[in-house]
């Protein structure tokens, strides 16, 4: 059976660096990041802040969903989270309620 996935959009600041990722688990994932393992360029660009998240059943649905953020031009990318989240919060305490396993 197929474990469920998650996407997310982390920030290095509000309208600044963005990177987007996928995981089977995004309270460990965004620690890693914050810890600076795991991304070179999230490291380097100090690309922290969670503003995205979307859940998914199966891994591979999130998978297909990250290829296809990836696709995108910035402008989209900054739009779905201004749509979602336009005071561009950290997610990432409230992905840790209600996320962790």
């Amino acid at each position: 059976m197929s474990k469920g996935g998650f996407v997310y959009i982390l920030a290095s600041k509000p309208n600044g660096t963005l990177y987007v990722g996928v995981t089977s688990d995004i309270v460990s994932r965004i620690h890693q990041h914050r810890a600076g393992e795991g991304s070179e360029f999230v490291d380097e660009y100090d690309v922290t802040r969670l503003v995205h998240l979307e859940r998914y059943d199966h891994i591979e649905e999130a998978i297909r969903r990250e290829k296809q953020l990836k696709a995108w031009t910035r402008d989209w990318k900054l739009d779905l989270i201004r749509d979602h989240n336009p005071a561009w919060d950290d997610l990432y305490e409230e992905a840790c309620r209600t996320h962790a396993a």
